[in-house]
């Protein structure tokens, strides 16, 4: 897998400045998962059982190559039509061959075997959902992110996955997807349990860190592709697995995150996961100042990432832990709200408990 690096690309992507957000209270009212202003239209709309907002955002995003929010688009109106499932096959009878709806469809098949112990097995039956999602626009990576997805959860080798990466990147170098999934598959797969040559959790989470900086540096600025470091520390801080890793490295990755953060509008729904996450990795590096910085972007967005990683109430552990960090001093209020270490690290934020990239 050292060889993923090697196909990244220069790209851009551009987003809205930043503008100055309002201290936050602790008694201000937090909605978690909040959909951005576009997104919310079609929501509605297919809890009425139409299509026809959902069908519209899509194409739009396709023909502006607007591919993270596609992507993002993609799995939350597959996640309301796994519950919801009238308004999609509804659209999916009206256009079985529109690339949208192959593309949703995809990822609606993925997300409902994903839970079942049998995942390996039944994800090779959604194969051809991705395929043909696939051939129906080949500019478009949210497909080929599905496919690198797919593959983790089939236990796919790592040169089928590296196959798989390298026709994701040449359509879209710096799509953030691709590579969380990228990352995702380099935390499950490289150790000696699938039959590759030995690896230990050190390694792992040092490839990790390795794969997402190479990524980071290589990516503009305002890329989300900047927050993938960030990412690799919150599963290293999560993960109770292998020696430390130095404390350095988890600070410049929380930096990268923070720069990006800044570029963003404050209390916007659409960067709050990536500042949620971040919010996660400063606490547990006990970077109190920078962490109330970030609740003041954040704003009233809470994310169910990563705060569902280590609690069955999101919302409720963000609310807390927003009052501690607003009302307390940091530190002794928050220990009992964030899971204890199993055991020390160096370094003055290593806390761990396992969890996923």
């Amino acid at each position: 897998m050292a060889l993923l690096p090697a196909f990244l690309r220069p790209t851009r992507m551009t987003r809205r400045a930043s503008r100055p957000a309002a201290p936050p209270s602790a008694g201000d009212e937090a909605v978690l998962d909040a959909p951005d202003e576009r997104l919310s239209p079609a929501l509605v709309a297919a809890g009425r059982g139409e299509y026809g907002a959902a069908a519209a955002l899509l194409a739009a995003t396709r023909a502006a190559a607007e591919w993270e929010d596609r992507d993002r688009w993609t799995k939350r109106l597959a996640a309301f039509a796994r519950s919801r499932p009238e308004w999609f096959e509804e659209w999916r009878a009206a256009a079985p061959e529109d690339p949208d709806t192959l593309l949703v469809g995809a990822q609606l098949a993925v997300d409902r075997v994903w839970p079942s112990p049998a995942r390996a097995e039944l994800l090779r039956e959604t194969s051809p959902l991705i395929t043909a999602a696939a051939r129906a626009d080949d500019r478009d990576p949210v497909p080929w992110r599905i496919a690198l997805d797919h593959a983790r959860g089939s236990r796919a080798g790592h040169r089928y996955f590296e196959e798989l990466w390298e026709a994701a990147v040449r359509r879209a170098p710096h799509h953030y997807g691709c590579h969380v999934a990228a990352l995702r598959y380099l935390g499950t797969f490289c150790c000696s349990v699938w039959g590759d040559a030995p690896h230990t959790p050190r390694d792992s989470h040092r490839e990790c860190f390795d794969f997402a900086d190479l990524a980071a540096q290589d990516a503009p600025t305002d890329s989300l592709v900047q927050a993938l470091p960030a990412r690799a520390a919150f599963a290293y801080l999560t993960d109770d697995r292998g020696p430390a890793l130095p404390r350095e490295r988890l600070d410049a990755a929380a930096d990268r995150a923070v720069a990006l953060s800044a570029r963003f509008p404050a209390a916007d729904p659409w960067p709050a996961e990536t500042r949620n996450k971040l919010l996660y990795v400063l606490l547990r590096l006990e970077r109190w100042d920078d962490a109330r910085a970030q609740l003041r972007l954040i704003g009233p967005y809470a994310t169910s990432f990563p705060w569902d990683r280590i609690s069955d109430d999101p919302l409720g552990l963000f609310l807390r832990l927003r009052e501690e960090l607003l009302n307390g001093t940091g530190g002794p209020g928050l220990e009992g709200l964030l899971p204890a270490p199993p055991r020390p690290r160096s370094g003055r934020g290593g806390h761990a408990r396992s969890g996923d990239h």
